[in-house]
């Protein structure tokens, strides 16, 4: 079961809140991008960033003059997969289906070993298969680079399906329609970088994507 604390605890809309971590995987899985929340210099900042996961860390990666990527103290970071609008016959009954996570805690700065296997684990959750094909990172590159890694212990999950409440309400008489909009998103062909030579292919691993859904 997922933790319950006063931060994690599902207030609103409760039959959206999950607490099997296996949920938590997944929307994890389904994203590519998260947002951090964090304070600098007393005022709020969220950095839109990639990341990576594991069975226990959520990784965050940036430059180490990053100010949004700081350790001691406590740090907010989301992840959201929208997967449709839902248009009801009042404009108060419209929403979204989506699904979303909040992980709190304190993040801790990863070297050597660590930070190598955390930037491998972000990697392949971005593009999987890169990791192996291209070049891994020098000395002066990894010490360029912060790496982050935030524990999964406290997190909230919600997930919101179906179609709109207002089926069985005055404004069925209304005759509009109403029902959900679902988001399809897939990977498209592959574009060459134009300094590329002629006779690179795009790898397997990269071509296998097109067409595929995200």
């Amino acid at each position: 079961m997922l933790s319950s604390t006063p931060r994690t605890r599902h207030r609103r809309m409760k039959a959206n809140g999950r607490s099997d971590p296996a949920d938590l995987y997944a929307v994890l899985a389904a994203g590519r991008i998260a947002h951090l929340g964090v304070s600098v210099d007393g005022h709020p900042m969220v950095v839109p960033t990639v990341y990576g996961f594991d069975q226990e860390r959520i990784f965050l990666h940036g430059s180490v003059a990053s100010r949004s990527l700081t350790t001691g103290a406590e740090a907010c970071v989301t992840v959201t997969v929208l997967d449709g609008l839902v248009l009801a016959r009042s404009v108060f009954e419209h929403g979204i289906n989506y699904r979303s996570a909040m992980i709190y805690g304190v993040p801790e700065s990863l070297e050597d070993e660590a930070k190598l296997y955390g930037l491998r684990v972000l990697t392949e959750h971005v593009a999987p298969g890169q990791w192996d094909y291209a070049r891994k990172p020098s000395r002066k590159e990894l010490a360029a680079t912060t790496l982050l890694a935030l524990p999964l212990t406290e997190a909230s999950v919600k997930i919101s399906t179906g179609p709109p409440d207002d089926g069985d309400g005055p404004d069925a008489a209304l005759g509009l329609w109403a029902g959900e909009l679902p988001v399809v998103a897939t990977w498209g062909v592959p574009v060459p970088d134009p300094q590329l030579a002629g006779s690179i292919a795009v790898p397997a691993h990269l071509a296998a994507y097109t067409g595929r859904p995200i």
